[in-house]
């Protein structure tokens, strides 16, 4: 793992050191770690939003469209 040093203005450090407390994090860099996964899913995401509002219009689902997708999940599930 590599290491990297930031520094933060005493607000945010204090912020930081809030939400290490109040969240149950071991280590600001726990929590630092936790933000950047995040921000890496929301950009997958954005990424997939927008490929999707980019692609070619599909025709519209029909009634049964959702009820197939909820038992194909089902048959996924192993609980």
């Amino acid at each position: 793992m590599s290491t990297m040093n930031i520094s933060l203005p005493d607000a945010l450090k204090a912020f930081v050191d809030e939400q290490v407390a109040a969240r149950g994090y071991g280590t600001s860099g726990e929590y630092v770690r936790e933000l950047i996964r995040k921000d890496q899913d929301r950009q997958r995401l954005r990424g997939l939003l927008l490929e999707g509002a980019a692609s070619a219009p599909t025709s519209p689902t029909g009634e049964t469209f959702f009820e197939d997708l909820r038992k194909r999940v089902r048959r996924r599930d192993p609980t």
